[in-house]
């Protein structure tokens, strides 16, 4: 019998915790089963696809979560696909500002809850580029199913495999590739998550390596990182991050020319639940001076830490906080991250090709020490 997985525990294995020893083993992931190859599984025909990003979440009659109406009819487990319909304004009550249900055929999904992804399968290709040691590639589907290749060695996969959880690479996820194979009737693409695999994986005397169905993943070009509007004068690109409404524009000018909604860090501690400024996105005239297409983010400790590969079109702003994609929830509008700006991926690779400095696909990051410095942003938040 599995042992129940608490949203605590999920956020460890969804990549926002670290710590996997501190738990007690139960029926682990079997070895086999790791390290089996996989092919891509049939998913939803639909136009946007819905996957449940957390554990035990309630399919419901109607768009709220009021409990004395009783709507729940069901409940849905983690990476669970349905089909997204149309989005309603819903009643949400427990202080969230997030209002949102999108409708299935089944019923209605707390929006948050339930990453939008696409299913756009790849032709990969067969053999590696000529003369490069390796590719970057992007995940164009819900999920990509991991087979593991060596030594266990991220606190992410520990956990994964002591919940008994299948490790995998989900849409918008961006990772570097080194290998190809074609030895299992269907060609394989072998992730590098090593120190040495250009994200910056888990490094030391070891590396941690997986192979993929490549079908999965959309090999990036020049074109992908390539400059948005590169005839405006830098100068004249700047970045407003309001964190009162969880909104970030990019400005040409006095002209805005991007907007989207963010996920800033959040005002208190998620040990304790006290107010503090300890995870808070920073506020000021911050300074784009590190991108990086795809980042290793490892930190904390187990009550408190996250251990997430392959977050994708990272845009350092100001030390360690950057602005990024995120799989792993679609709570825009809501403070919750430990001090990065969450944004939806396709718009972190916006953010991340319009702002400067310029990252070239053969680079893979960029870095800038003052007085040297990128886009300028304008991060506001009111105080009393």
């Amino acid at each position: 019998m599995k042992k129940p997985i608490s949203r605590r525990d999920f956020l460890k294995i969804a990549g926002l915790g670290l710590g996997a020893m501190a738990f007690k083993p139960y029926k682990m992931l079997d070895f086999e089963i790791l390290t089996s190859p996989k092919r891509l599984p049939q998913f939803p025909a639909s136009e946007i696809i819905g996957r449940v990003t957390d554990p035990d979440i309630d399919l419901r009659s109607r768009p709220t979560n009021d409990p004395n109406l009783n709507t729940s009819i069901g409940k849905l487990a983690a990476d669970t696909l349905v089909e997204w319909g149309r989005e309603v304004v819903g009643n949400v009550i427990g202080g969230l500002t997030n209002q949102k249900y999108v409708e299935t055929p089944q019923g209605y999904i707390y929006g948050s809850v339930l990453q939008p992804t696409r299913n756009r399968p790849n032709t990969p290709i067969t053999e590696m580029p000529a003369g490069l040691p390796g590719f970057w590639a992007e995940v164009t589907v819900p999920y990509v199913d991991l087979a593991h290749e060596g030594v266990v060695a991220s606190p992410w996969l520990q956990d994964h495999i002591i919940y008994n959880f299948p490790p995998r690479l989900y849409y918008g996820q961006v990772v570097w590739m080194d290998q190809v194979r074609n030895v299992n009737g269907f060609v394989e693409y072998h992730w590098n998550e090593d120190a040495g695999g250009r994200g910056y994986g888990y490094g030391g005397g070891y590396g941690e390596y997986f192979w993929a169905d490549g079908a999965g993943f959309k090999i990036l070009t020049d074109a992908d990182v390539e400059t948005i509007h590169p005839d405006v004068d830098p100068n004249e690109k700047t970045i407003s991050l309001n964190l009162d409404y969880q909104t970030l524009s990019c400005y040409e000018g006095a002209r805005e020319v991007f907007f989207c909604r963010v996920s800033s860090g959040k005002k208190y501690d998620p040990v304790t639940g006290q107010i503090t400024d300890t995870y808070a996105t920073p506020a000021g005239t911050l300074l784009t001076h590190w991108k990086i297409i795809s980042k290793n983010m490892t930190a904390g400790n187990e009550s408190a830490g996250y251990s997430t590969p392959a977050v994708p079109w990272c845009t350092f702003i100001q030390g360690g906080v950057a602005i990024h994609g995120s799989h792993w929830h679609n709570a825009y509008g809501e403070k919750r991250s430990h001090g990065c700006v969450n944004v939806l991926p396709e718009d972190a690779k916006w953010i991340f090709r319009w702002t400067l400095p310029h990252v070239s696909l053969a680079a893979g990051e960029e870095r800038r020490s003052l007085p040297e410095h990128g886009t300028i942003v304008n991060s506001k938040e009111t105080t009393f």
